[in-house]
């Protein structure tokens, strides 16, 4: 159920509440309550013209999660999750709570500069009583030094020891200018062999007439926002990880990647528009 337009969750100090946020519009997608109603209007508006992007967030909602259980069955034990966005159910915590039960835990980093994910984020980890092997890092994925150098992520995780770094739908926010092949890099070379990488991309696809007018339309509509996008092809995205072997069933659309359900006709549609994959930093 989305969240009621009469109410609105209160805004932490500085956050800026009259221009949409990508992490608050997202959160709108997927059903949560941490958006405004600039948010929930921009959010209907792109539905309106672009029928898929709510099965699109629960595409990416969902490979994330099935990325983490595999990371988990494998024996990685630490997460850092770049660009986070605003709580929402199934976050990385939550899934592993879910996947080791109670006598066993992993180390979560949350990473995003947003305020609202931010002080949110903090907020459902203190509530959970979590604080102890998960914790949210304010910054900008683009700074990858200051993320990895950071007192919680000093705190949580042992880079002698394989991490897995996840870009859920995150680079797409990342425009040429910024170098997103060095970020991802940098984020590459901190990490030891067995260690793994998942990215989830936006991208044209094979769109064609009316869906290749409507996903352009969407790219218009967010460079309204403070978070512009721009789309990369899947050759774009195997470059993202720098030779790394993909893990299987190597780079695919968000609901082939080791699926546990089949997406009905409606989310069906959603599936060309992104790219997604693992890879394992090789010995």
């Amino acid at each position: 159920m989305n969240h009621s337009d009469d109410a609105a969750p209160k805004a932490p100090e500085g956050v800026d509440t009259e221009k949409p946020s990508a992490a608050r519009i997202y959160d709108w997608y997927l059903g949560g309550s941490h958006n405004w109603a600039v948010d929930r209007e921009f959010g209907r508006r792109v539905e309106e013209q672009w029928a898929w992007v709510k099965p699109g967030a629960k595409h990416n909602r969902e490979f994330m999660n099935r990325a983490v259980r595999a990371a988990l069955q494998a024996g990685i034990r630490q997460f850092i999750d770049l660009g986070s966005g605003v709580p929402t159910a199934g976050n990385v915590h939550e899934v592993i709570m879910d996947e080791l039960g109670a006598d066993e835990r992993a180390t979560v980093i949350y990473v995003d500069y947003e305020p609202v994910a931010a002080a949110h984020g903090t907020l459902i980890l203190e509530d959970q009583d979590a604080t102890d092997w998960a914790a949210l890092v304010q910054a900008d994925m683009r700074k990858p030094k200051e993320i990895l150098r950071h007192a919680e992520t000093k705190r949580l995780i042992d880079f002698d020891k394989p991490v897995c770094v996840l870009m859920m739908a995150v680079l797409h926010f990342v425009g040429p200018d910024d170098d997103p092949e060095g970020i991802v890099a940098q984020y590459r070379d901190a990490l030891v062999p067995g260690s793994w990488l998942a990215i989830s991309h936006m991208s044209y696809g094979s769109a064609t007439g009316e869906a290749l007018a409507g996903i352009q339309w969407f790219v218009e509509q967010y460079r309204e926002t403070s978070n512009p996008v721009w789309l990369r092809d899947r050759d774009e995205l195997q470059a993202l990880f720098g030779g790394w072997p993909l893990l299987e069933p190597g780079i695919t659309h968000l609901p082939d990647w080791r699926p546990v359900r089949k997406p009905n006709a409606i989310e069906a549609g959603a599936r060309p528009f992104a790219w997604c994959a693992v890879a394992q930093r090789p010995s």
